[in-house]
């Protein structure tokens, strides 16, 4: 701690010691004639020797061990005294050790933000080992300097530029190097380094008039340096450049219709420059609009490729999903979804199925699924891949596509319901196939066996013993009668047999009188005759079912029973006056049982609470 504060208050004095320097500089500047290559009063070493140890005093504030502040503190420094000392020889002469000075700042700023600079950034430590020769050849150029400063020979001078220029073209080069070995972290972190460079090098390579530029350039480096280390998550580097391509290219277009307006009219018209400028206008008023998406779908095409435009990636999966069934359909949105993200894998949890493409671990993102206001599962989103530039655009590709994702988890969970249902009604009907194999065997078989028997003793004892014979046939007609409630008993479970005598209508009405409470309503609206056996057998089912609820648990008072054919369907609805259900209510047999029948005949079965007390009971079946 107290290291990290004396390395803040050094820092702190480097940047005051510069910006001191520079207020020198100011009142050296202003005893000056004005300099001719640039209009501004004030030369681009000013700027960096103020902006550097301002951006470096912030960085080693916040991070004093990271060697990057403090380069930019030392640059920003020997820029400062560079430019007050060769102010200072130009307005008092030389005194024989100016030119000293002014060469030591000089390479003390090329070595710490010409060379160490790029070969740190942005971690503070260099590529590898081997790069640390980078510096040899930009010493080697500052001996020669310092030799010909000796001996005037202009051939060490030329000499010890060309070395110094070789020092700082491998320097750069490690950032390149950096930028394909490196993660996605440290790619962003480059490139807002690379997105200000040019505001340098172009007047620097221009020189002459042009280097003046370099004012407005400067400042912009040690602001994205410390950007770039410090909020480099905040701010998406590829937005901005996306952004400036597509403003600059809708400026080129608007300037190129103004010249080849101002070419056409100049042959005809002597009103140039507002023919030419309301051409402009009105081309860019009616054209701004499809100019802008086409410049940013071709921009977006160029920094991410045509997996990464939202657009492509979400035509491309409508295609996809066309073809595919539901399951393998969420593998496709999420195999779109991660090319368009460009991360190492993403899962998606439906229920309790977690389908996974590529490998999502650790999870940088968790995104709740939402199909039309109902939680459908939650998508999970790997880190970045390695790739050619930053995705700050995930945002939209994830806004784009989770819906489509969406929609397919919904899907998933629709199929996985269906297949239990059917799983269910299945294993229903083979429970119904063992009863009724049970209740035939063991029951009516053993009774006919046993009548059998009788029947034997009977014909057997009938010649001598006549009474005995007459017991035997009593007993025999008996158990016939027995048998016979048996079978009814067994045809009742299968298909009530009131269905057949009396039509749905009249064997509901059958169900709901009883003298004991409570009363019962039955209520029909359109044809009723004609519907498929199963649908009467689920409906007499479903209504047996709710008004044995409602008589023995919802102590009701009245219920009402409607039936309604409407537009292939057919209505089963049974409304209770009762208790209600309690909200933490589980559902039970016959719940599950009413259910399941409207399922499987491809209906739905719904209980609510009705208001002002009792309970609903609505069963949608179709009816064709």
């Amino acid at each position: 701690m107290r290291h990290a504060r004396a390395a803040r208050g050094t820092a702190i004095g480097l940047a005051m010691l510069a910006i001191a320097l520079e207020l020198t500089n100011i009142l050296v500047t202003a005893r000056l004639p004005p300099a001719a290559y640039t209009p501004l009063p004030f030369a681009p070493e000013d700027v960096a020797g103020t902006a550097f140890p301002l951006f470096g005093a912030i960085l080693v504030y916040r991070r004093p061990r990271l060697l990057i502040g403090w380069l930019l503190c030392a640059g920003g420094v020997s820029s400062a005294a560079n430019i007050l000392s060769a102010n200072l020889i130009v307005l008092n002469g030389d005194p024989g050790w100016g030119w000293v000075v002014v060469e030591f700042t000089w390479q003390a700023c090329q070595l710490s933000l010409g060379v160490l600079l790029p070969l740190l950034y942005p971690d503070g430590r260099m590529p590898s080992a081997r790069w640390r020769w980078v510096v040899v050849p930009v010493v080697a150029g500052h001996l020669l300097a310092w030799a010909s400063l000796l001996t005037m020979d202009k051939a060490l001078r030329d000499a010890s530029h060309l070395l110094v220029t070789v020092g700082l073209g491998l320097a750069f080069a490690s950032l390149a190097v950096r930028f394909t070995r490196g993660d996605a972290v440290e790619r962003r972190q480059i490139l807002w380094l690379l997105v200000t460079l040019p505001g340098l090098l172009i007047p620097w390579i221009l020189g002459g008039d042009a280097w003046w530029l370099a004012s407005f350039g400067i400042p912009l480096i040690p602001a994205a340096i410390a950007v770039a280390v410090l909020r480099y998550r905040l701010f998406g580097i590829d937005t901005l450049i996306s952004r400036a391509m597509v403003g600059t290219g809708l400026a080129l277009v608007i300037t190129g219709v103004y010249l080849a307006a101002s070419a056409a009219s100049s042959v005809f018209l002597a009103e140039v420059h507002s023919v030419a400028g309301l051409a402009a206008a009105l081309f860019a008023g009616v054209f701004f609009h499809p100019m802008r998406q086409a410049l940013q779908r071709g921009v977006d095409r160029l920094l991410y490729g045509g997996t990464g435009v939202p657009a492509a990636l979400a035509a491309r999966l409508r295609h996809r999903l066309q073809r595919l069934d539901p399951g393998h359909g969420l593998l496709a949105t999420l195999e779109v979804l991660r090319e368009g993200l460009s991360v190492t894998g993403v899962a998606v949890e439906v229920e309790n199925t977690t389908m996974v493409t590529g490998s999502p671990e650790p999870v940088a993102r968790t995104v709740p699924l939402v199909w039309h206001g109902e939680p459908v599962g939650l998508l999970l989103i790997g880190p970045t891949a390695r790739r050619r530039f930053p995705a700050a655009h995930d945002e939209r590709v994830i806004a784009t596509l989770s819906p489509y994702i969406a929609d397919a988890a919904h899907a998933v969970r629709m199929t996985a319901a269906v297949q239990r249902s059917r799983e269910r009604i299945l294993a229903a009907r083979e429970e119904e196939r063992r009863r009724l194999r049970r209740d035939l065997h063991d029951g009516l078989g053993q009774s006919l066996t046993g009548m059998a028997m009788v029947i034997n003793a009977a014909r057997l004892s009938l010649r001598r013993s006549p009474d005995q014979a007459e017991r035997l046939l009593a007993d025999l007609r008996t158990g016939m009668d027995a048998i016979s409630g048996d079978i009814r008993q067994l045809v009742y479970g299968l298909r009530p047999p009131a269905i057949d005598e009396l039509g749905l209508t009249g064997a509901v009405e059958e169900l709901a009188r009883t003298p004991e409470e409570p009363a019962t309503t039955v209520e029909t609206a359109g044809d009723l005759a004609g519907l498929p056996a199963a649908v009467e057998v689920a409906a007499y089912r479903i209504v047996q079912e709710a008004l044995t609820n409602a008589r023995k648990h919802a102590a009701a008072a009245r219920v009402t029973v409607r039936l309604e054919r409407d537009n292939g369907l057919l209505r089963v609805t049974v409304a209770d006056d009762g208790s209600g259900m309690p909200p933490d209510v589980r559902a039970g047999v016959g719940l599950g049982s009413m259910r399941e029948r409207a399922a499987e005949l491809g209906g739905t079965c719904a209980v609510r609470a009705r208001e002002g007390g009792g309970t609903v009971v609505t069963a949608t079946l179709p009816a064709q």
